[in-house]
């Protein structure tokens, strides 16, 4: 079967794509992309391999294989190696009040018999107190770890009498809360 896109590089296109592969101080993606190019190149001189020995090749789908020419012929060298970014667009699951329900649930006390909160036990409690009407454990773990951040990050400590350490963004223990802050609000970090 013919090919509809057919990958013909130019002298100096070629040059600059084996300059990159060579280097290889590029994004992993940008240097499959580069190396599809030049196994797929028919112009004289090129190798011009088929689609299913470029698969078997370097490891990646034959889709990949069949995109990067379409977008090499459409849209130019830079294109194929650079793809404009997704423009897709996710729900949010969690609005800014039941965020605030579910860190509110996670800072007080776990359900009895448990030692501390699971994130699928957050999860299930937030459906059950119908804050949600599902609620995964991975959306669970992002919203924590956001808000967690971002309350490091602002300094804040929240004070509910809880006795606990605060973790900045590499999980190193930033401070904890000194007996004094517990039974009153306080702003900033204390070591």
């Amino acid at each position: 079967m013919e090919k509809r896109y057919r990958i013909t590089l130019t002298e100096q296109e070629r040059l600059d794509l084996q300059k990159l592969v060579s280097t290889g101080k590029a994004a992993a993606r940008k240097l499959v992309r580069a190396r599809i190019m030049l196994l797929t190149d028919q112009a004289e001189g090129g190798p011009g391999l088929s689609d299913p020995e470029v698969v078997e090749a370097l490891g990646c789908g034959r889709v990949t294989v069949e995109r990067v020419r379409q977008q090499f012929v459409e849209n130019g060298l830079e294109s194929a190696l650079q793809p404009p970014p997704r423009k897709r667009v996710y729900e949010r699951r969690l609005d800014g009040k039941a965020e605030a329900h579910l860190v509110a649930l996670a800072c007080g006390s776990p359900p009895e018999g448990r030692a501390r909160w699971t994130l699928r036990l957050l999860a299930d409690r937030m459906v059950a107190l119908e804050y949600v009407t599902e609620l995964s454990h991975e959306t669970v773990r992002r919203t924590l770890k956001k808000r967690t951040q971002a309350l490091v990050e602002e300094g804040l400590v929240l004070a509910d009498g809880t006795v606990g350490r605060i973790r900045g963004r590499d999980g190193r223990c930033v401070g904890s809360v000194p007996s004094s802050a517990r039974s009153q609000p306080t702003h900033g970090l204390h070591g």
